[in-house]
């Protein structure tokens, strides 16, 4: 699944030539990944709409439309937000094609259907339901002071779940999750509330550092995360424990042990994780 790097580089990508441009046509090919609202209230609201601000809050993607409301995309495990030209082949499981005013397409694709389309302000999806409550952003400035080490130090649960969990972090997932526990020197299997102060400490700083790195390569590319225009990232050629089970630990040679924590597969240095 896409995490904070991964949708970010779309976001960054895809700011500068989505804003300013108008939706000119609007084809939902498969009406199921809309959530909010109805198929044809949502093609009337967004065919002829502005796009005023493209932003991100957690792993959703807003597209900031004139008037006020977001067109919210969420990747799921398989999705794809990508900018192309009309002529180029559609990819099968393209479930909504948004043709621009200069001719090109924003084609939303996701194989696995485990993504969502959503319309409207954000206050009116929260409380729908539609829009899940998260927790503080890892790449705002005010991270640190957002009680999110004070948080994991209260859980009963394993690091790893807490760090799962969209309301007490938003946009992490499984592998920044596992990386941010390596550069912290703390094992994700560990319940919250055994950290020291010092080693939540250490956590909190760990998971934007190794986000922001992450993002610097342009996200990782396992299998299907592209940015905004087909490519892939290289942020995976970079990680320390990540998809490494069994390999030599980069920091201290020994063999890295895989297990799961909350059925994910989780990835870890006995020796130098406490």
């Amino acid at each position: 699944m896409p995490e904070l790097p991964e949708v970010e580089t779309i976001v960054r990508g895809l700011r500068p030539h989505l804003i300013g441009r108008t939706f000119a046509e609007v084809e939902l090919v498969r009406s199921s990944v809309l959530r909010v609202p109805d198929p044809v209230t949502f093609e009337g609201l967004v065919q002829g709409a502005q796009v005023v601000g493209v932003g991100r809050r957690g792993k959703f993607i807003h597209l900031v439309l004139r008037g006020g409301p977001h067109l919210v995309i969420h990747l799921g495990m398989t999705g794809t937000l990508t900018l192309r030209k009309a002529p180029e082949p559609r990819l099968a499981h393209t479930h909504l094609v948004l043709w621009l005013d200069d001719g090109r397409e924003l084609r939303y694709r996701d194989p696995r259907r485990f993504g969502r389309v959503l319309l409207g302000t954000p206050g009116q999806l929260e409380r729908l339901g539609a829009l899940p409550r998260l927790g503080p952003e890892p790449l705002a400035p005010t991270f640190g002071r957002s009680g999110f080490a004070e948080s994991l130090r209260r859980t009963t649960r394993p690091l790893k779940a807490a760090l799962l969990d969209q309301a007490v972090v938003a946009g992490c997932g499984n592998i920044y999750a596992d990386e941010a526990c390596f550069v912290a020197r703390v094992r994700p299997t560990r319940r919250g509330r055994t950290l020291s102060r010092a080693e939540a400490m250490r956590l909190g700083a760990a998971l934007p550092l190794v986000m922001r790195q992450a993002l610097g390569l342009r996200g990782s590319s396992f299998a299907d995360f592209r940015d905004g225009f087909g490519a892939k990232g290289e942020a995976h050629e970079a990680l320390f424990v990540y998809g490494r089970g069994g390999l030599p630990c980069v920091r201290c040679g020994v063999t890295l042990r895989q297990t799961r924590v909350g059925g994910r597969t989780t990835v870890y240095c006995h020796r130098c994780q406490r």
